[in-house]
């Protein structure tokens, strides 16, 4: 299967093989004849899939360049998200399309006056969408498509309302695509109201396969060794490019700081952290000039960074998913990757899960560090 075969355009063809990418994934080759059609559909795919260009390709190709209509709208749950949306959108817009990228903390002015040239596609997050709806500065009357990205962050954030707001300002027959790393009842109940008899595609059962390039390892500790325990696991593999999910904004702050103070110098991104910082941190790390990057789980959604070695798992996730999607970061592409989640006994419940849930012992790693006060 190739993507000529999936009814994308020859320029599109040819711009995706100049970036590395000449066979579509699975979600690529399910999804993309199916957005052609104009079919409803609702999404199961993890982060890594390929699942942006999935619907973003024939999306690019479908808009009348002469058109000056709003006729794509993209949800993200955050900002981080929208950015990367934004940046493959531009990369592949070979029509030349009108795209915004319209999320908080960047300059409502700046977004206004891209407005007026004409808008084919609007990448946003929900809050930032319904202030321009709110004033009129965008208007959605002529949508085509809606696609809701990460629909079960959107829930979890606690986006319900303003996406049913949202779409009370969207006509009432447009084509609804909904993607999201897990369905349960909440998402179902959300996209079923807005969609007409919609297909159901999960393809995580063949992604499970992604799992055995990543290699697994688990340091027991108590909370107070933990920072002395990472410290001496990245002295011993010196990663190429690291990313320390933390699980709240005040672990991510303490743990620069505690970094920092035994010589590894690390970024930190989280909701505090202001945009343009975030953005400018962000771009350090994709072109490698950042090593280390501290994140939470809600701010690394929309991380898709190649080159990433190794996770650590400072911090035990909330739950299996979460641990699966951290771990997703790294080994992209087919590369390999190595995971170390550092865990104390209050989180031997969660370790437990995560390993019944891959169906094996994650194995232990010695770790010897100075136990001095």
């Amino acid at each position: 299967m190739n993507f000529i075969n999936l009814k994308i355009d020859n320029k599109l063809t040819d711009l995706l093989k100049k970036n590395g990418i000449i066979s579509p994934t699975k979600v690529q080759t399910e999804v993309i004849p199916m957005v052609i059609n104009k079919t409803d559909l609702i999404v199961k795919s993890k982060t890594g899939s390929g699942k942006t260009l999935s619907f973003l390709l024939p999306i690019l190709q479908s808009i009348d360049p002469n058109s000056k209509n709003t006729e794509v709208l993209i949800l993200s749950p955050t900002r981080e998200l929208a950015i990367q949306i934004s940046d493959e959108s531009n990369k592949y817009n070979i029509n030349n399309l009108g795209i915004l990228a319209a999320y908080g903390g960047k300059d409502v002015g700046s977004q206004l006056k891209k407005l007026n040239n004409g808008i084919n596609i609007i990448i946003a997050t929900p809050g930032r969408l319904l202030d321009h709806l709110e004033r009129k500065s965008i208007k959605l009357n002529n949508l085509t498509t809606v696609v809701i990205d990460e629909a079960d962050q959107m829930l979890l954030m606690g986006f319900k309302n303003e996406i049913e707001r949202i779409m009370s300002y969207t006509p009432k027959k447009v084509q609804t695509l909904c993607f999201s790393a897990t369905i349960d009842s909440k998402v179902k109940k959300l996209a079923y109201r807005y969609m007409d008899n919609p297909d159901i595609i999960d393809i995580t059962e063949n992604e499970e396969s992604e799992i055995p390039n990543i290699k697994q390892e688990v340091v027991k500790t108590t909370d107070r060794w933990k920072v002395d325990a990472l410290y001496k696991i990245i002295e011993e593999d010196n990663p190429f490019m690291a990313i320390i999910f933390c699980r709240t904004k005040r672990r991510a702050d303490e743990l620069e700081i505690k970094l920092a103070a035994k010589g590894i110098i690390a970024s930190k991104i989280h909701s505090d952290v202001p945009q343009n910082k975030r953005e400018k941190i962000m771009k350090a790390f994709r072109n490698c000039d950042i090593q280390f990057l501290i994140a939470t789980d809600v701010a690394s959604r929309g991380i898709d960074v190649t080159g990433v070695t190794h996770i650590y798992n400072y911090d035990a996730p909330e739950n299996v998913e979460s641990y699966i999607h951290r771990i997703g970061r790294t080994a992209r592409a087919g590369d390999s990757g190595y995971t170390c989640l550092i865990t104390d006994p209050k989180n031997y419940d969660i370790l437990e899960e995560i390993e019944e849930y891959l169906n094996f012992k994650i194995p232990e790693r010695e770790v010897k560090i100075s136990k001095q006060s």
